[in-house]
Parts: structure tokens; C-alpha cells; sequence
């Protein structure tokens, strides 16, 4: 069983800054593909951004230049960096790795008051 723990969300001032880390109860290693994604009240989950294996990584257009995702294979943990926050980007965040399936964990709130 993979568990993912999120944490680093919270509240912000539109224009702040925070730092989503999501701890793998695994080698990260393992994963071909971690990633973060959000779900809006009352809107579907989408992606906020990916990497794979071998460090690739890609982003949603809304993201592009104020987000940054990176690993820590020592540490088991995939972050993801966000800046210049906008208040369409309060959700809550979620962590995703994929081997031949699926894994989420429970997810972090992030609240970006105008």
C-alpha cells in the first residue's frame, strides 16, 4: 500500500508564495510519473504539473513560469513551488504517482485571499 502525505498548504495573500511537499511511503523511483493537481469547489480535478522518472517535467499553461516541481529522491518527496498566486488558484491540491496504477493522497488546502 503507497501512501502520499501532503502538507505545505495553507493561506495567502494573493502575490505570495507556497511550497507543496507530498512524502512517499516508497522510493520514488519506483514511480514513472508524480504530479500535482487541484480541484476547485464544484470543478473537476486537473493537473498543476509532473515529472517523471528521469526528471522531465511538465506544467499547465496557467502555471508556466511562476511554478516549479522538483524531487528529492533521498528524501522521497516531490515539492511543488508556487509563486505570484492568484485567488482562482485556492483549491485543494492533491499529490499523484503512477507505477501500473494510480495512487492520491488526501490533499492540501490552499486559500489565496484577494
Amino acid at each position: 500500500q503507497v501512501q502520499l502525505v501532503e502538507s505545505g498548504g495553507g493561506l495567502v495573500q494573493a502575490g505570495g508564495s507556497l511550497r507543496l511537499s507530498c512524502a512517499a511511503s516508497r522510493s520514488i523511483f519506483s514511480f514513472n510519473t508524480m504530479g500535482w493537481f487541484c480541484q476547485a469547489p464544484g470543478k473537476q480535478r486537473e493537473v498543476v504539473a509532473t515529472i517523471t522518472s528521469s526528471g522531465r517535467t511538465n506544467y499547465a499553461d496557467s502555471g508556466k513560469g511562476r511554478f516549479t516541481i522538483s524531487r528529492d529522491n533521498a528524501k522521497n518527496t516531490v515539492y511543488l513551488q508556487m509563486n505570484s498566486l492568484k485567488p482562482e488558484e485556492t483549491a485543494v491540491y492533491y499529490c499523484n504517482a503512477q507505477d501500473h496504477q494510480g495512487y492520491w493522497g488526501q490533499g492540501t488546502q490552499v486559500t489565496v485571499s484577494s
